[in-house]
């Protein structure tokens, strides 16, 4: 979304962030504008929380913490700072911007970082662990996600959704994941049609313009240690829980155990070091930040829970991936990480240091991989993705 707004100024347009001041920091870092949304402490109580990667109690966890209590302060924040010419371009669980849209007709484009936000009756991939792909009959997919709906997700985001639209006048929504995270205007998938197929019963107004990648290596470069790290041994492998991932002791110290099997040299990427081993084996750095763009085609493999943002980094460096996912989207991603040929994936329960081990030497050692990520490298742009985007997002202050 950084990478947008940027472009989007560049285009002569005013461009501002609008998320938990917990990323204000970074937004402001970059020259774009930012309205605060919630509290910092907000934010450090949801990444504290286990249940943030729990399989089954997340979305629960994220729709009561992180979802519920901002659609009525985004509504709000829509309705106060918009102008005749504004634009709001907001993730599909936004739902204070599609009431926005709906009662005061500000222009909404949804932006789908994921192809899971995109069900489908016919093609697909994972909906938590069960698959729901083409192999799935499809009686049996809608009955499946009729349940969700019913027990899930319109049980839990249903109430406050229609308590915000009542006290605006608007009549209740229903079926939440089936319709109401898609803009009746612009549905975008900032992935690529090879990563997911379009398929015929998505949004008509549905577009794919491509992986965005995002990396501050302007702001934050190579580092002399991590430069010497690199340039003294092999090319390691980096493991990674992701950046808000703040309870994976578990996999630092099953991933440090492998390393030890294998023979291979690691970098620990975390923002919270208290999760690493007290000791790491002279093969074995830790860092707190690492530029994936540039350090990622320099290393030999990329273990993560599988994030958007960062497969399409390591997909752009042209390096196997072994994708240890916990939920949301990443058990999606790493089943279309593994169709592809890029890599493999393992669950966080079977993650252990011996099983970790012949994964890494399986798919380091594969030609054939190789090969596979080397080709999908090529078919990354970045720069053509944000001017799809950008001219999509244009297309909405010119319609009627």
């Amino acid at each position: 979304m950084l990478e947008l707004g940027l472009a989007l100024q560049a285009r002569g347009h005013t461009a501002t962030v609008v998320t938990n001041p917990w990323f204000e920091k970074q937004a402001r870092e970059t020259g774009l504008g930012f309205i605060g949304m919630g509290t910092l402490e907000e934010a450090e109580a949801i990444l504290s929380d286990e249940r943030l990667w729990h399989p089954t109690k997340s979305f629960e966890f994220i729709a009561e913490r992180a979802i519920i209590p901002n659609i009525e302060r985004l509504y709000e924040i829509v309705r106060e700072h918009r102008a005749a010419n504004t634009i709001v371009a907001a993730s599909g669980f936004c739902f204070g911007a599609q009431i926005a849209h709906e009662k005061l007709g500000v222009p909404l484009a949804t932006v789908h970082l994921q192809p899971t936000m995109l069900r489908s009756n016919i093609g697909g991939g994972m909906q938590g662990r069960i698959y729901v792909g083409a192999g799935m009959p499809r009686v049996v997919k809608r009955a499946l996600f009729w349940l969700l709906d019913k027990m899930v997700i319109d049980r839990v985001l249903g109430p406050p959704i229609n308590a915000v639209r009542a006290g605006v006048g608007l009549a209740p929504a229903g079926r939440i994941m089936k319709s109401y995270v898609h803009s009746p205007q612009l549905v975008m998938g900032l992935f690529p049609e090879w990563f997911a197929k379009p398929q015929p019963d998505w949004p008509p107004n549905t577009h794919l313009a491509g992986f965005v990648l995002h990396d501050a290596s302007e702001q934050f470069p190579v580092g002399a240690e991590v430069d010497e790290f690199l340039a003294t041994g092999a090319p390691p492998v980096v493991f990674t829980p992701g950046s808000a991932a703040s309870t994976m002791a578990a996999f630092f110290r099953e991933s440090v155990e492998a390393c030890r099997i294998t023979g291979n040299r690691a970098m620990l990427v975390t923002n919270f070091p208290e999760q690493l081993p007290r000791e790491l084996p002279a093969n074995v750095r830790a860092f707190s930040y690492l530029p994936f763009g540039k350090i990622l085609p320099r290393c030999a493999a990329l273990v993560y829970p599988g994030g958007i943002g960062t497969m399409a980094q390591a997909t752009k460096a042209g390096i196997p991936h072994l994708v240890v996912p916990h939920a949301h989207d990443q058990p999606d991603n790493a089943l279309r990480v593994e169709k592809l040929g890029l890599g493999r994936r393992i669950y966080p329960d079977k993650y252990n240091a011996e099983r970790a081990a012949g994964l890494l030497r399986e798919i380091v050692g594969s030609a054939e991989i190789r090969r596979r990520c080397a080709e999908y490298a090529g078919r990354i742009d970045s720069r053509a993705a944000l001017e799809r985007a950008c001219g999509l997002i244009e297309g909405l202050g010119c319609s009627d």
